[in-house]
């Protein structure tokens, strides 16, 4: 690369020992040829941007690169296609519309239960209460605590998918059901 108007030394010196270097890496980054030379010329543009300043960087080789580096990030993020994105935002919308409409069984269901099922899911599932301190104003152990809101949950889910015949998908996430009144 020849000399151009306006480099100081010192930038020229730096590009000449790491030009290579850089542009391997940043082939492997890319994959392309062509972007690597891409990558690799607005890299040069940024240090001669630098001028005179370019001279006070301690470790030329690490500033050429953390450069590089950061062209590679935002080309990255132009080239992500945003599609998925908005695909897999819809498709949490749509679990996220059945998981909210099956709350209106919730009552209903929980009123089937026991009154210890019904207290302890109240209080740990809807109240956001800790086991701990469930289990300690009710005299429980932790363990104890946790294997009774366990057997409450495994119930509560037994009388969902009886009473509003709640389907779960392949991942275990509730796709859809059959709010059916009885």
């Amino acid at each position: 690369m020849t000399r151009p108007t306006g480099a100081p030394p010192c930038l020229m010196t730096a590009w000449q020992q790491h030009e290579h270097e850089l542009y391997g890496w940043l082939l492997k980054q890319s994959g392309s040829p062509m972007d690597a030379d891409d990558l690799l010329q607005e890299t040069f543009l940024r240090a001669i941007r630098q001028q005179g300043k370019f001279c006070a960087i301690e470790n030329a080789r690490a500033w050429l690169f953390d450069v590089a580096r950061h062209l590679v990030i935002d080309r990255s993020r132009r080239l992500r296609p945003l599609l998925p994105l908005f695909d897999e935002l819809a498709m949490q919308q749509g679990e996220l519309d059945a998981v909210d409409s099956l709350a209106g069984c919730l009552p209903r269901v929980l009123e089937k239960l026991a009154q210890a099922d019904r207290d302890i899911l109240r209080h740990c599932d809807l109240e956001g209460m800790k086991q701990a301190d469930y289990a300690a104003r009710y005299g429980l152990t932790l363990a104890a605590a946790k294997s009774r809101l366990l057997r409450a949950r495994e119930r509560l889910r037994q009388q969902l998918s009886l009473d509003c015949q709640v389907r779960l998908d392949s991942s275990g996430r509730v796709c859809c059901f059959t709010p059916v009144v009885k």
